[in-house]
């Protein structure tokens, strides 16, 4: 005992302590703070919070808050769909901020698709769908340059840098030769019509980017077929954001803007002119151009651009409405938008506001989802015109004339003092003399009910209202003052065009999961009616000639343009369809979708008014039958899919009627002092059909490390039919020498491939990275109803240098638009093109049309994006770019003002030319040579679109508001081997028309939710 009573009062003191670390150890505290996703700092709500081996657990509210008790020696596990799971240790404090780094498990998130929705993992077609989290950054003034760079075969290319101007939008190369490839655009589940409308350049401008949450890009026929007769070119489905339960949270953001030129077009300077045209004239003994010289030293082109501020605002308030008997969430919101252009007297601006109602009622048995979106926009349209001029104008000449008579600005004149005729105008004067204006309104606006039958809450019943309406109307004044228009002193035009799209669908959507034989299956049938008006409200044209005083000239009473008179009908079109749909799964694994859409279109008449467009999938998630036990393979999906789409956009109206149109005010007979119009009758085709296109595509989804490295790879063909295209017909067999007819056929086969990875996933350090790369090949297989041996394509792409130039073929066997040239000869000593010698090909001892061959194309082979964003705690930074390879382009710049003709032009004055004609010094005086090959370029290119920058403040005034600031630098930079101005050309035919430059554009914004 003696001993084992000091050996237990020894331990005593060891027991305690460890009590009490134990007490300390699992003594519960509270624990706050917000999860914010970790690409753009925004709330994630959903997150489960749990105490790691514990039953603890809780969930963050709608402003990413969460509240939980944890010992301060535990750790936390933060879980939600789409996010790497992220523990944190708690480590004694009481407050957390947690980022969460996106992990694409996107497997169960709700994609948009034709008619409705679809989890991700269950897609048996080739749908790309971005998110809000995942569009391009910085200054965006139209919603569809949130996807350039970011999806696998979609082509999104600037029609240049105007103000709120529009983009070239292409799926997989599009499918056809003289209709439309432009894909349908669905916003909020309206087909809208693409076309445009009066005092617009870009009708998606009208959508505010800030309101919306993704957007869907269907690419294969199993994705688009529900679309019928315009879903050839593929689909994009626009989706605004909506409102969800809980209380009201309130955010604003503004962004603040400045652009630059970017690039100019390289010319000859002042000095570089004086000497080329001094030399010549020592040459020739012919001082008459050099008479013509000035002193000067312009720079035209930096007369017409300046710096370019903009500002976006926007205010939106989103949750759930208090004090009603039911739930009736919503999101409204307000936006402005003011830019200006580089080019001066360029200014977009933009008036839209949204509201969404999505309320639920009798015990959620009917829901209603309630889109409307209004918006106004103006614009200030500036005379593009200039650009060509500034680059042409005669550098060694002022911008003004000491008592010029034509607004002060100087211009070529001829001896009598009235401008030359033909001679290129001050590019200035041709900004600031001439005031172009439009303002646009549009409402798009649907409701959406889905009533879960009571008797049987399996089927439901869906009805679709929409309404899309526009109207659009400008004035278009040119200064009596201009030399441009010194014969008739002035001009003045006025405008006004009113479009309306109404649309009404009802639907039965039959939901079944039979689980004893492990199938579930959805059935949806349905009836579409869309009808589309145009109604030309006004247009007038007046010309003015100053009478006493320049300054205030008085209008000319002679009307010289009127409305437009529709003899048979108004300018409408309907289409009435009838669709169905079969999905079926069976055991989770195997997939199938079955589709079927009738369309009849009044386009056409009535013996091929309606077409059948059918299409199948299946699908197979293969990991649990060969990766059932992998951690390494988390997903693994074959898709193999096929189906057929029509095309009707492009088509006339009543082109299939033989009838007559009204000739107008300038061709009219006149009989005593009363003018009269005549009937002119125009060709037509009652056998016109739909353009068909037949699609195939195998995929492969697929997915390793809990999703950390994630794609897909599709290999698709389509096959197009029935093209419509002009050709020649017999003399007296219709109202025209020409015919649009259906003629041609074309192939289009190609490999999508895009991946998104997580290298690093950590608490303090997230990066991920992601691309995609296409690969695409079109070519024409026949253009001909009738065989003909002497038949060589079409000519397209009309070129400068002639009135009848062109230098592209559709021809069979070939890419559309496939560049038809004459074979430069070089010198062997200086490798200098020689003027005017080509490859006699077919050696018949003349340089004649048969000489010419067919080369290279416009059209990519190879198209690619890239982005990657890094999170360091508060901090993120991301980078995104695109390119593109194999395409070429003709530089009609070189081709036209590269040559000593263009310098010293033949009626007299003097022109800027571009620094080729140093290498080349051509004359320019053959008409072979602007179809020479020499002008054909390789315009592969890498851009890098966007740097951003971001920091969140997290919580400020009093923890009540969270704030987070941007910065971004757009159109960074371009690597090219293209020598003109910008190798990513939004004309089809491949020929570099002088463009509006897209700027480079810095922006500085911040968001504030409270």
């Amino acid at each position: 005992m003696k001993k084992v009573i000091p050996h237990f009062l020894r331990i005593i003191p060891q027991t305690i302590a460890l009590l009490c670390l134990s007490v300390v150890a699992f003594a519960q505290t509270a624990v706050t703070g917000k999860v914010t996703d970790s690409k753009d700092g925004t709330p994630v709500s959903g997150v489960t919070v749990a105490v790691r081996g514990t039953t603890t657990a809780t969930k963050t509210a709608a402003d990413g808050t969460f509240k939980i008790n944890a010992a301060s020696t535990a750790t936390l596990l933060f879980t939600s769909v789409g996010f790497a799971t992220l523990e944190v240790p708690v480590a004694g404090k009481t407050s957390l901020e947690i980022s969460l780094v996106q992990a694409d498990q996107r497997l169960n998130e709700v994609v948009v698709v034709a008619y409705g929705t679809k989890r991700r993992g269950d897609l048996t077609g080739s749908v790309t769908a971005i998110t809000a989290k995942d569009f391009q950054k910085g200054n965006i003034n139209s919603s569809e340059q949130l996807l350039v760079g970011k999806v696998a075969g979609l082509e999104v290319t600037t029609g240049g840098g105007s103000a709120g101007g529009g983009s070239k939008i292409r799926i997989r190369s599009g499918a056809s030769l003289n209709a439309s490839n432009d894909p349908l655009i669905v916003i909020d589940g309206v087909p809208v019509e693409g076309n445009g409308i009066a005092g617009s350049g870009n009708y998606l401008n009208t959508i505010n980017p800030n309101d919306i949450e993704s957007i869907s890009v269907l690419k294969d026929a199993s994705a688009t077929a529900l679309y019928g007769s315009r879903a050839s070119n593929g689909v994009v489905i626009i989706t605004t954001k909506k409102g969800s339960k809980g209380k009201v949270k309130y955010n604003f953001n503004t962004q603040s803007s400045v652009a630059n030129v970017a690039q100019t077009v390289d010319v000859l300077s002042g000095d570089q002119i004086r000497s080329i045209i001094n030399a010549d004239a020592a040459a020739t003994g012919n001082n008459t151009y050099k008479n013509l010289l000035g002193a000067a030293n312009t720079d035209w082109q930096k007369q017409i651009y300046r710096a370019a501020f903009g500002n976006d605002n926007n205010i939106s308030a989103s949750g759930n409405i208090a004090g009603l008997p039911f739930d009736l969430p919503f999101r409204a919101s307000l936006g402005y938008l003011n830019q200006a252009g580089i080019l001066k007297t360029n200014k977009f601006g933009r008036v839209s506001t949204s509201l969404n109602l999505s309320p639920k009622l009798w015990n959620d048995h009917l829901s209603v989802n309630v889109a409307f979106k209004y918006s106004h926009t103006n614009n200030q349209w500036a005379n593009e015109g200039a650009i060509g001029s500034a680059v042409s104008f005669d550098p060694t000449q002022p911008v003004y004339a000491t008592g010029g008579k034509y607004g002060g600005y100087y211009e070529w004149l001829q001896a009598d003092g009235k401008p030359i005729d033909l001679a290129t105008r001050n590019p200035l004067a041709l900004l600031e003399l001439r005031d172009n204006t439009s303002d646009v309104n549009r409402v798009i606006g649907n409701v959406q009910i889905d009533y879960k039958m009571h008797f049987l809450p399996d089927l439901h019943l869906l009805v679709n209202l929409g309404i899309d309406n526009a109207g659009g109307k400008g004035n278009d004044n040119t200064d009596s003052l201009s030399a441009t228009v010194y014969k008739t002193g002035g001009s003045k035009s006025y405008y006004e065009q009113k479009k309306k799209n109404t649309l009404a669908d009802v639907q039965l959507f039959y939901s079944k999961e039979v689980k004893s034989i492990k199938s579930k299956i959805d059935v949806l049938v349905g009836h579409s009616y869309q009808d589309f008006v145009t109604e030309v409200k006004n247009f007038a044209s007046f010309s003015y000639r100053a009478i006493a005083n320049p300054a205030k000239p008085a209008l000319k009473d002679t009307l010289e343009g009127s409305q437009p008179t529709f003899l048979t009908d108004k300018p409408e079109y309907r289409l009435e369809s009838y669709i169905g749909r079969l999905n079926y799964t069976f055991n989770n694994k195997y997939l199938l979708t079955a589709s079927l859409r009738r369309d009849a279109s009044s386009k056409f008449a009535k013996e091929n008014r309606v077409g059948y467009f059918p299409s199948v999938a299946v699908a197979w998630k293969m990991k649990e039958d060969f990766f059932a036990h992998s951690n390494l393979v988390s997903d693994l999906k074959l898709r193999l899919s096929w189906g057929e789409t029509g095309q009707q956009d492009g088509i006339p109206y009543y082109s299939y009627l033989p009838y007559y149109s009204q000739s107008n005010a300038s061709a009219q007979y006149q009989f005593g002092n009363t003018y009269y119009s005549f009937l002119r009758p125009s060709a037509y085709d009652k056998d016109r059909r739909w353009e068909s296109t037949t699609t195939s595509n195998i995929g492969m989804d697929f997915g390793f490390l809990n999703n950390r490295i994630s794609g897909s790879v599709d290999v698709y063909q389509k096959k197009t039919k029935d093209l419509l295209s002009v050709i020649p017909v017999a003399p007296g067999s219709n109202f025209d020498i020409t015919l649009f007819t259906n003629v041609g056929n074309m192939e289009n086969k190609g490999i999508e491939f895009s991946l998104n990875t997580i290298p690093i996933a950590k608490r303090d350090l997230n990066w991920s990275f992601g691309f995609n790369v296409t690969y695409n090949q079109s070519k024409i297989t026949n253009l001909q109803k009738f065989p003909d041996p002497n038949f060589k394509g079409i000519d397209v792409s009309s070129i400068g240098g002639g009135l009848t130039n062109y230098i592209g073929k559709f021809a069979v066997g070939y890419s559309p638009y496939v560049f038809n040239v004459y074979k430069q000869v070089y010198d062997k000593t200086t490798g200098a093109p020689i003027e005017n010698l080509f490859e006699d090909l077919n050696r018949d001892g003349q340089i004649t049309e048969a000489d010419r061959y067919l080369y290279k194309k416009p059209a990519a082979d190879i198209l690619f994006g890239i982005n990657t964003q890094v999170t360091y705690k508060k901090w993120n930074f991301g980078l995104a770019s695109h390119g593109a390879l194999g395409n070429y382009l003709y530089n009609q710049f070189n081709s036209n003002n590269g040559v000593l003709r263009a310098l010293k032009n033949p009626i007299n004055f003097i022109q800027n030319g571009a620094p080729d004609y140093m290498a080349t010094k051509f004359s320019g005086t053959s008409t072979n040579e602007y179809l020479s090959d020499y002008y054909i370029e390789n315009a592969s290119y890498l851009k890098l679109d966007n740097i951003n920058i971001g920091y969140n403040f997290g919580k400020i005034i009093h923890n009540k508001a969270s704030l987070r600031v941007s910065g971004s630098v757009q159109n960074v930079f371009t690597i090219t081997k293209y020598s003109g101005l910008d190798p990513e050309n939004a004309s089809s035919s491949g020929v570099d028309y002088t463009i509006y430059p897209r700027p480079r554009i810095y922006s500085v914004g911040a968001s504030l939710d409270f």
